[in-house]
């Protein structure tokens, strides 16, 4: 792999990743509001699961970035993507989605949901590309489509 190859690969994963860390640096800043919040669910524990989910914010962009263990740490970040989405934005519940008030919840929410979901969908090529196509070949029509016509 070109060293350009693999500068992008790497940009790319960092893009991918950057706001967790951050996220569980806010986490441990703003305990007492964390807590809050992970208690706000229906499931107990709320201080074990936010030791957790700093704990997978914190070390799977590393692995992610460096490529250590980087498949296994995309699953587990993308399956803590998928559970907060569920848990913490739930637009569904919220009966002012399809109001045509700009302050409604239920779209905030839905936001939030979907960008969750993008952030799994980035994840799992992580897991299943591997490596990018050097640069010389990804310009070349024929490797524009992966359905190989």
């Amino acid at each position: 792999m070109v060293w350009t190859t693999a500068a992008i690969w790497i940009l790319a994963r960092v893009c991918l990743v950057a706001m967790f860390p951050f996220s569980a640096a806010d986490k441990v800043w703003h305990w007492n509001n964390s807590l809050a919040q992970a208690r706000s669910d229906k499931l107990p524990g709320g201080a074990v699961m936010l030791v957790l989910a700093i704990l997978v914010e914190a070390i799977t962009p590393i692995c992610i970035v460096t490529g250590l263990f980087d498949r296994p740490a995309a699953v587990i970040l993308a399956g803590f993507c998928v559970v907060t989405a569920v848990l913490y934005h739930p637009f569904w519940a919220y009966p002012d989605f399809f109001s045509p008030n700009d302050d409604s919840k239920g779209r905030d929410h839905f936001w939030q949901f979907l960008k969750n979901f993008c952030i799994v969908g980035g994840l799992i090529l992580v897991v299943f590309a591997g490596s990018l196509t050097p640069l010389g070949d990804a310009v070349k029509p024929s490797t524009w489509s992966s359905s190989g016509r």
